[in-house]
């Protein structure tokens, strides 16, 4: 495990891979990633839904289990049609096609990094045009398919 107290967010990366996941032959240790480095601000919203499980046994108490996990993706580009990064990512929101994609803290070639990997939809690609300001395009994807943590062992 690493030992740092702790990472910025300048030093995660976010991957996509011409190829999509399958979970048998192609997987994320067996796939090419490519970095997104067109990327600006990222967040990675993960959560779970919520059951109530409250009995008369709880004392008063509400009692709650999680459910189904969900994320999203939300990051802006800049707005640069000749980059490949963002180029996969325009398309895959017009064709309404999905992009292996990995949200990671750090390097994927490097041992015990980790992050969400995933065919992705892009839900959003909204463009905004500052006057002042590169236009940029703002960015919301789910995971649709083969969705998984991962974390790199590459030893």
């Amino acid at each position: 495990m690493s030992n740092k107290a702790f990472q910025l967010g300048m030093n995660a990366k976010l991957y996509k891979s011409s190829t999509l996941l399958d979970g048998d032959t192609d997987t994320p240790d067996t796939v090419t990633w490519s970095e997104i480095d067109n990327c600006k601000d990222l967040t990675l919203n993960m959560e779970k839904g919520e059951s109530d499980v409250t009995t008369r046994a709880n004392d008063g108490w509400r009692a709650t289990a999680g459910t189904l996990k969900e994320a999203s993706v939300e990051f802006e580009m800049q707005w640069q049609p000749g980059d490949t990064g963002f180029s996969s990512i325009r398309d895959a929101f017009l064709n309404d096609t999905e992009i292996a994609m990995l949200v990671f803290d750090g390097d994927v070639n490097e041992n015990e990094n980790q992050g969400l990997a995933a065919n992705f939809v892009i839900l959003n690609f909204s463009r905004n045009e500052p006057l002042e300001e590169a236009m940029t395009v703002n960015v919301t994807a789910r995971p649709s398919s083969h969705i998984e943590w991962y974390v790199t062992n590459n030893e």
